[in-house]
């Protein structure tokens, strides 16, 4: 870990944290059908949160912008959030309010079925952006996705004078009026495909980064799960992609919010890095999560990123 650059730098997070309460049985039950589980689990998650927590476990100095509810898991997220080492000033209790969960039901064949109750999470305003003002002005790299009002994240973005990386999730159309402010967008495939009106796929990756550069983003990242990420940067044009390594998956919730925080962390503590290097490592990190169940808890806290060269190829 990367602990002597932490006071270096700022990242500040502006998101969602929720409860992952997820059960595990042979298959999905029909409607009005009660099925007896093999396994349940309780877990920290949010996109907000887990890309903070990505970001503190790869030596990051995180600042996390959040609502939790008045219910007993608001002060425990709070709590746990600072013992991964990341600063909850901003992080704030949201009166007879739940803080958000999400219901998710497993089969053993992989399918799902979530059922997600924002809570605090939709709480979460421009007042909250106002009152952090000097900290969201000044971060060196501001995180935002889309699991919280998009007016609030919105409003964070016009203020930042860092890197401002906007994770485009879960996908949303009508995003055009954030994009211009968007230092990094970075999306995975559906989400890229929602956003350029086609199905993205490796084949037709250059022409999908140069469409979501075209709305207002200095760089795009598509990330493409064991197959790595490209990107594109406006100042150049120059399309790269990034080659990922294959491993045999367990469990690969959360692998896209690592990739997100261990690029913001990479982004101040690695500037002399090229910045396909910077992909390769964010995605050897993400790929490293998914060797492991569970989300936050799967993230390591030891990783030593540039052992080896990522390999890459120009589009």
């Amino acid at each position: 870990m990367q602990a002597e650059n932490k006071d270096k730098s700022k990242i500040v997070v502006v998101g969602s944290c929720g409860i992952d309460f997820t059960t595990y049985a042979p298959r999905l039950p029909l409607p009005g059908e009660t099925l007896i589980g093999n396994k349940f689990t309780t877990s920290f998650g949010g996109k907000g949160a887990n890309q903070s927590v990505a970001a503190a476990k790869t030596g990051g100095n995180v600042y996390m912008i959040c609502r939790v509810g008045d219910d007993l898991w608001g002060e425990k997220y709070k709590e746990h959030l600072k013992n991964a080492g990341i600063d909850v000033t901003n992080a704030h209790v949201t009166k007879d309010t739940t803080t958000g969960i999400a219901q998710i039901s497993v089969a053993d064949n992989g399918e799902n079925q979530i059922v997600i109750v924002p809570g605090a999470n939709k709480h979460l305003s421009k007042s909250d952006v106002e009152n952090a003002k000097e900290l969201i002005k000044t971060a060196d790299v501001l995180i935002g996705q889309l699991e919280t009002p998009y007016e609030t994240t919105l409003e964070a973005f016009k203020l930042n004078n860092g890197i401002k990386l906007l994770n485009a999730a879960p996908a949303m159309a009508h995003i055009q009026t954030i994009l211009p402010y968007c230092t990094i967008l970075c999306v995975n495939e559906p989400e890229a495909s929602l956003l350029v009106n086609f199905n993205v796929n490796v084949s037709n990756i250059k022409i999908a980064l140069h469409k979501l550069l075209e709305s207002g983003c200095q760089t795009a990242i598509i990330t493409l799960g064991e197959k790595g990420a490209a990107y594109s940067l406006k100042s150049t044009g120059e399309c790269v992609h990034v080659f990922g390594n294959k491993v045999t998956a367990i469990d690969t919730t959360g692998a896209g919010d690592a990739f997100v925080g261990a690029l913001a962390s990479l982004l101040v503590n690695d500037k002399i890095q090229p910045f396909h290097q910077l992909i390769g490592a964010a995605c050897e990190y993400a790929t490293m999560t998914v060797t492991t169940e569970g989300t936050q808890t799967s993230y390591p806290g030891n990783y030593i990123p540039f052992t080896k060269k990522y390999d890459y190829v120009t589009l």
